[in-house]
């Protein structure tokens, strides 16, 4: 999931949201290979009384709204929770992960270097005992890392609590005031209500851009719709031969500069960090904001009936939707000492009707899981209920993709970041950016 400092970033998710340098693992400390370890694989919470290790991401509820309902259900199992940014969670990891007291549960920031260190336990068995395998393929896709390193196939290392969906929120009274009448449907259309905007003195778009790229939203908005989101997430996920330095990513780069040249991203976006992002934009300082469907219930409340959402529009009217879109994940330590019960907690969150409720009127996300569960319904006329249509509608159109920032482990923090910052003060350019991004992430991949 990129998450900024909140979530993003559903994390992206997102994410989310978003990476910092990670740091290796101890070698001679961690486990056996893919952390098979010896426990028996069980799907029997039992009697006794057990504490359930957490490490969550700071700021978001939802982690431990599941942990107290899961408790009231079954008073034998509590959960002992830890939260830290999300930064601080990249740099963590390995290091907490291949600790004598490692978490049963974790959020997790990345997953391929975790898993070469055999950081993580494979999920597999719980997959065939669970009847995890019923679930869309495409939902835990992100999820499976092969042998090779690369996602997307392979075992099962995680799962999602709530599949979060990113567009674009927007103020209605602004979008009256601009003229706005509906969803743009197309690149061009939207730009030209972010000149409009611009126009009537209207901030077009509200972005934060400090510590972590909240621009990588709208960048990658735009790359998703000038490629074929296959070789997007070919790079994600590390296939041989993908490459970032594509005609899609300079035309992106092109475009958000051009946007910042003309005055649409907040002036301050690299001193802006992602909750004061949030608290201007409910505050109606800005027409567009980039985000996840992680914020639709606090947006609801903080600016009820008065916000809007939709999925980034195609290149071309009349095209699919793409957007980024991930599970906000979660794995299980392969030294967790309680692997079956933390596993049974995972199987609950995406079967239970309780938990699911949760996942939608707290996460804000779909909660996932068998396809023939329905999704509980957000009340007509929510921004929740319309981030639930588009996730949706991005099922149905085929139209995931991954967040760029989870290609490798600190391609954010060390790459996407500090050039966005400086492509948007024009201190980079275009080809300056793209090629960047790409020499980092050769560089890492070579490690």
């Amino acid at each position: 999931m990129y998450e900024a400092n909140r979530r993003p970033i559903r994390a992206l998710l997102i994410p989310l949201l978003l990476l910092g340098a990670a740091c290796s693992a101890p070698g001679s400390g961690a486990p056996a290979a893919n952390g098979s370890g010896d426990t028996a694989v069980s799907t029997s919470l039992g009697t006794g009384k057990v504490t359930l290790q957490m490490y969550a991401e700071t700021g978001f509820p939802l982690a431990k709204a599941l942990a107290a309902e899961f408790t009231r259900q079954h008073p034998n199992v509590t959960f002992k929770v830890r939260e830290d940014q999300f930064t601080v969670l990249v740099e963590n990891a390995p290091r907490v992960l291949a600790g004598d007291n490692a978490p049963d549960i974790m959020r997790l920031p990345t997953m391929v270097d975790l898993v070469k260190d055999n950081l993580l336990k494979d999920l597999d068995p719980y997959v065939t005992a669970y009847g995890w395998n019923t679930f869309p393929a495409s939902q835990l896709a992100q999820l499976r890392v092969d042998e090779a390193g690369q996602r997307g196939s392979g075992p099962l290392y995680g799962a999602g609590l709530g599949y979060s969906v990113t567009g674009v929120f927007y103020n209605k009274t602004l979008a009256k005031k601009v003229g706005m009448r509906g969803a743009p449907g197309s690149v061009a259309e939207f730009e030209a209500l972010l000149a409009r905007a611009k126009q009537a003195g209207v901030q077009p778009i509200v972005q934060f851009n400090k510590n972590t790229a909240g621009v990588n939203f709208p960048y990658q908005a735009l790359q998703n719709q000038f490629t074929d989101p296959a070789q997007v997430n070919d790079w994600i996920f590390q296939k041989t031969g993908a490459t970032f330095d594509t005609p899609a990513s300079l035309k992106a780069a092109e475009t958000i500069g051009k946007w910042a040249k003309a005055g649409y991203f907040t002036k301050d976006a690299n001193a802006l960090d992602y909750t004061n992002m949030v608290g201007e934009f409910t505050k109606g300082q800005g027409l567009f904001m980039f985000n996840g469907d992680w914020e639709s219930a606090n947006l609801d409340s903080k600016m009820p009936g008065n916000v809007g959402f939709f999925l980034f529009p195609a290149e071309k009217a009349g095209g699919k939707h793409v957007a980024m879109s991930s599970p906000n994940t979660f794995g299980i330590g392969a030294r967790a000492k309680h692997p079956n019960e933390a596993a049974y907690f995972l199987n609950w969150l995406h079967t239970d009707a309780k938990a699911r409720r949760i996942l939608v009127d707290v996460g804000g996300s779909s909660p996932g899981g068998p396809a023939d569960l329905a999704v509980p319904q957000a009340k007509t006329g929510t921004v929740l209920a319309q981030t639930l249509a588009a996730s949706q509608q991005l099922a149905a159109e085929n139209g995931a993709v991954d967040f760029t920032a989870n290609a490798t482990g600190s391609i954010f923090a060390s790459a996407i970041t500090p050039e966005l910052q400086k492509l948007i003060v024009g201190q980079q350019t275009p080809e300056g950016y793209v090629e960047a991004v790409q020499k980092e992430y050769a560089k890492e991949l070579s490690r």
